[in-house]
């Protein structure tokens, strides 16, 4: 049985397309073993396709900014979405079923910028509200667990997490959810699955392809407890209440739509936030950066 080697810039719930792909079976069904890994800290998943060290990785059509801005092509083609929305939340250390986005003035606001694209989200979505993200008063408290440490030390008023950081924190009694950042933007060209065009052309591309939507469809009509079952083995650490949670919270918002193709219109929106973000200085064309899924 041939293997697939897959790996993740950023592992978590919300990639939960991929891992169901995994989880589920669906790559043994289409005749594929898989190993899987998570990109080292500082080397991008791109850069171990470049390597041939990986044949498929979790990126975002974002990458392929970067190579275009210094006038290369990208080594890598986005062929299939994972997830067509913003992934983030806002939560608050109290509850608050009127929560409006201008209640974000003149408070404390943790905002996670481990990388590019979170908050350039977070500043397009801000923008989208009415809001001036120049005025606002962002903490830089890093990411991961020192972000979630100053926000439980009182160190914000609302932190900006993807998904399951929220949910355990309101499992924990610490934090409640008040708002999603993706409906403030709506559809775009999040996160993604890339691969080398070469091997786009192979039969093992349209193996996985075709496993990767079954997965899908299986993720997007699968009640979330189920999900949260099937997955569970890939999360050890987290409650399967808090991964159930979770899972409900991208099924009911939209991230994982049926269809895997990554869309014109989703990837303008995509150069919409990173133009707002002053991160590209032209408008890219479609064709530089995403390919057909080899189906």
């Amino acid at each position: 049985m041939a293997k697939i080697r897959i790996q993740f810039s950023r592992f978590s719930a919300f990639y939960s397309p991929i891992i169901a792909t995994m989880a589920g079976g669906f790559l043994k069904k289409a005749g594929l073993d898989h190993e899987w890994s998570v990109s080292q800290v500082g080397k991008s998943a791109v850069a171990a396709l470049v390597e041939g060290s990986v044949d498929v990785v979790q990126s975002a059509p974002s990458q392929g900014f970067l190579a275009l801005e210094k006038g290369t092509s990208p080594p890598e083609a986005h062929f299939a979405q994972v997830n067509e929305m913003d992934g983030f939340f806002l939560t608050a250390h109290e509850p608050d079923p009127k929560f409006t986005w201008d209640k974000l003035n003149g408070a404390r606001v943790i905002v996670d910028q481990s990388s590019v694209q979170p908050l350039s989200m977070f500043k397009y979505a801000c923008h989208k509200k009415g809001l001036d993200f120049s005025k606002l008063k962002i903490v830089d408290a890093g990411s991961g667990q020192p972000m979630l440490d100053a926000f439980r030390n009182g160190g914000g008023d609302y932190i900006h997490l993807q998904g399951p950081a929220p949910q355990q924190l309101e499992y924990d009694g610490q934090g409640h959810i008040v708002a999603a950042v993706g409906p403030a933007i709506g559809p775009c060209a999040f996160s993604s699955l890339a691969a080398t065009r070469e091997w786009l052309k192979t039969d093992m591309a349209k193996a996985f392809t075709s496993a990767y939507a079954e997965a899908r469809s299986w993720l997007i009509a699968t009640p979330s407890d189920d999900v949260a079952h099937t997955l569970s083995s890939y999360f050890p650490d987290i409650h399967r209440s808090v991964l159930g949670s979770t899972i409900a919270y991208y099924q009911k918002l939209g991230n994982w739509t049926p269809h895997i193709e990554i869309t014109e219109s989703a990837y303008l929106v995509a150069l919409d936030v990173f133009q707002h973000a002053g991160k590209i200085t032209k408008r890219h064309a479609y064709a530089d950066v995403i390919a057909p899924p080899p189906v």
